[in-house]
């Protein structure tokens, strides 16, 4: 039926034997998310509109991750609506200081969201789950309310691009790089309200986390959603974290698509943003000298156990370089526990990095490591607006787990090759 995945997935949702490029459908939800910054605003639309029951307490998730633990008056007063409303109706997965994480790894991480899901959340990078071969994409505050009570949203049917993998990465270049050659490639509204739809060869020498990572920043290209096909790597992750029922939707061999582009893997190099937009992409020999003030590692994009295995790698039994702060944030609670198991946080204070509890923090420009007027950061987040880490004249340059550790110790844009 020419059908891509993403919609395939609204079909389903929608009661529809089919749907093409511009329909506009309305389709039931598996899950409506919210933070403790976007889920105030839904709770207020959700009064206002005089709603008085959710459609269901168990598809509904609440997590407390941008700026928890409570920076401020205000932050604390966000929060406490959030817990109110979560009591009175009784929302089984609100996750709140204590066992909190980065929301958009601690839901795959619980098996929340899985295989097949259609997901709206109050938060742009919603799409990561796009990962699991789900349909997810964010939404404003007040669908995210509707979609509470009714546990329905409208939808305008998407249009495809395809990218199709092929090889495998290099040694030390992770789906963090790939994922910026890409938006190098194409401009961050070059798949503009389009599905990027991944598969390929090449998808099996990707793992989970590269996967996540590059649906994560999907939207940085302007995409409606990310999505991989599923394959035995996906449904490996996926057992034994949910007892829900996976629904695998392949595309169709005659799917439309509007553009394809074949992605060797082999050729990407490590690839850093440079400020101010995810598109201003430069490999290694492009770099030049860039003297660094911060570095960031964790975030939704790359705080993931993966992550913090190739900066403790990395940072064995060396030092962060004078004058420059060295911030490394774990996504979950379990991704914290595991670092300890290991002897990570060991390796990274002893480096002299700080270690935070699970939050977005830093990202958004919110806390826990705010830049002041000319600094330079190399982050592992998925943003490097004008005054998103901070002042106005601060630059945020993006980057993998591997770039942002090396470039840690080195006290400028480096690459891991160098210092291994």
């Amino acid at each position: 039926m020419n059908m891509t995945m993403t919609q395939k997935i609204l079909a389903d949702r929608a009661g529809l034997d089919s749907v093409k490029e511009g329909d506009l459908v309305i389709a039931k939800l598996d899950m409506v998310l919210g933070n403790d910054i976007t889920t105030p605003v839904a709770i207020d639309a959700f009064k206002s509109a005089k709603f008085s029951e959710v459609f269901d307490k168990n598809k509904i998730s609440l997590v407390m991750d941008h700026f928890a633990p409570n920076k401020d008056i205000k932050a604390a007063t966000q929060s406490q609506q959030c817990r109110c409303f979560a009591n009175d109706f009784d929302i089984k997965h609100y996750y709140d200081v204590g066992n909190m994480g980065v929301e958009h790894a601690l839901l795959p991480e619980q098996g929340i969201v899985t295989i097949g899901d259609l997901v709206i959340g109050a938060d742009s990078h919603t799409c990561t789950y796009g990962a699991l071969g789900a349909f997810s994409t964010g939404v404003g505050s007040t669908d995210m309310a509707i979609g509470m009570a009714k546990g329905e949203a409208w939808f305008k049917v998407p249009g495809a691009m395809r990218f199709e993998l092929k090889g495998k990465l290099r040694p030390n270049v992770s789906g963090k790089d790939v994922i910026l050659h890409i938006i190098g490639k194409i401009g961050v509204d070059g798949a503009l309200y389009r599905s990027m739809e991944f598969g390929g060869e090449g998808l099996k020498n990707l793992t989970m986390d590269d996967r996540l990572c590059i649906a994560n920043m999907a939207i940085e290209a302007g995409a409606k959603n990310g999505i991989f096909e599923v394959d035995d790597i996906t449904i490996d992750y996926a057992k034994g974290r949910t007892s829900k029922e996976f629904r695998i939707y392949s595309p169709d061999k005659d799917a439309i698509y509007e553009q394809v582009f074949e992605i060797n893997l082999d050729s990407i190099d490590h690839t850093v943003a440079f400020p101010h937009l995810p598109e201003n992409t430069k490999e290694r020999e492009q770099w030049g000298e860039v003297k660094i003030d911060q570095v960031v590692i964790g975030s939704c994009t790359n705080g993931r156990l993966s992550d913090m295995e190739v900066a403790a790698k990395i940072l064995k039994d060396k030092k962060i370089a004078k004058n420059t702060r060295c911030i490394i944030i774990p996504a979950t609670q379990n991704i914290y526990l595991e670092c300890i198991a290991r002897g990570y946080l060991e390796t990274f204070i002893k480096a002299g990095a700080v270690v935070s509890t699970p939050t977005c923090g830093p990202c958004l420009g919110g806390h826990m490591g705010i830049l002041a007027a000319n600094e330079k950061c190399v982050s592992t987040t998925n943003r490097n607006f004008v005054g998103r880490m901070g002042h106005i004249t601060s630059e945020v340059y993006l980057a993998s787990p591997e770039v942002a550790a090396a470039s840690a110790i080195k006290g400028m844009l480096c690459a891991p090759d160098d210092i291994l």
